[in-house]
């Protein structure tokens, strides 16, 4: 199943299940949930409300609505956390040892605030104070019940899904002006995510997924997820064991090589980057210039 926020027009912001073929997700269609009794307008409720409901959400009837007819939001606008892990790819994580940036010993993860986060069509805004600005694909997970302590070999219980991030980054105020990651990560609109929640049991292997992401069309980046580093099963079980998760809570899981810092590839005010991973569908944000 696939789960979405949209609006239609300037309307109220609805939950919807999307039903799109995997090959032509543009053509597909939203079914409008609003008549779902006591569903609501929040993602984060309808996924704790999950595992009850999910019969009832799968069949339940509602105006179909083509997907180049509504605006899709951010799939989850609120989660309470926003984790990313960095150099979690080893082709990446080379490219980054060569750039005098030590690879580490250990999984190394930092927050995005949750402010940051953009619709999967939204623009990305270039800040004025940087022309360091970067992109980064991710698979990005999105967790389906509260945990702690959860051991690797149950992590998979605690996904609801699973979505497409660009971890947009500002570098100089990541690796120089701030000594921790979380400004350079958390510019508003530096978290495009969606385009909706594809369910974990509609993913059998998301260590087996291609990612594309392109500029104006030309490839940037284009690798497995089974590149990682440390696997998503050991990603939650490291996380949970300092922290409680909650239902909507994001993880970003890294990303491949080919990001811009390398070659001073930035980019600028009209680029178009569109990011995909196979099965999950794509986003497609503009670069744009600061107002004011």
């Amino acid at each position: 199943m696939k789960l979405a926020r949209f609006r239609i027009g300037d309307g109220p912001v609805r939950l919807g299940r999307v039903e799109a073929d995997a090959a032509d997700p543009a053509s597909g269609e939203v079914v409008d949930l609003s008549g779902v009794p006591g569903l609501g307008t929040s993602m984060r409720r309808l996924l704790a409300e999950l595992p009850e409901r999910r019969a009832e959400i799968e069949a339940a009837p509602g105006e179909r609505l083509l997907l180049a007819a509504v605006t899709l939001e951010a799939p989850v606008d609120d989660p309470q956390k926003y984790l990313a892990i960095g150099m979690n790819y080893r082709e990446h994580a080379e490219e980054a040892r060569q750039a005098g940036i030590p690879i580490p010993a250990n999984q190394l993860w930092f927050n995005k605030q949750v402010s940051c986060i953009t619709g999967p069509f939204g623009d990305i805004v270039k800040p004025d104070v940087s022309d360091a600005l970067d992109y980064e694909i991710e698979l990005g997970l999105v967790i389906g019940e509260r945990c702690r302590n959860v051991p690797a070999e149950r992590a998979h219980e605690v996904i609801a899904g699973y979505l497409v991030a660009n971890d947009v980054s500002v570098r100089d105020w990541l690796q120089q002006r701030s000594p921790t990651f979380t400004l350079g990560k958390s510019f508003d609109t530096h978290g495009p995510i969606g385009p909706w929640i594809t369910t974990a049991d509609e993913v059998p292997d998301p260590e087996a997924l291609r990612m594309t992401l392109t500029v104006n069309g030309e490839v940037r980046q284009s690798h497995r997820t089974d590149d990682m580093i440390h696997g998503i099963a050991a990603q939650i079980a490291e996380l949970t064991t300092v922290m409680t998760l909650m239902p909507g809570d994001l993880i970003a899981t890294g990303t491949p090589s080919g990001i811009g810092a390398p070659s001073g590839r930035f980019l600028r005010p009209g680029d178009v980057v569109r990011a995909e991973i196979e099965g999950l569908g794509a986003i497609e944000n503009r670069v744009v210039e600061a107002e004011g």
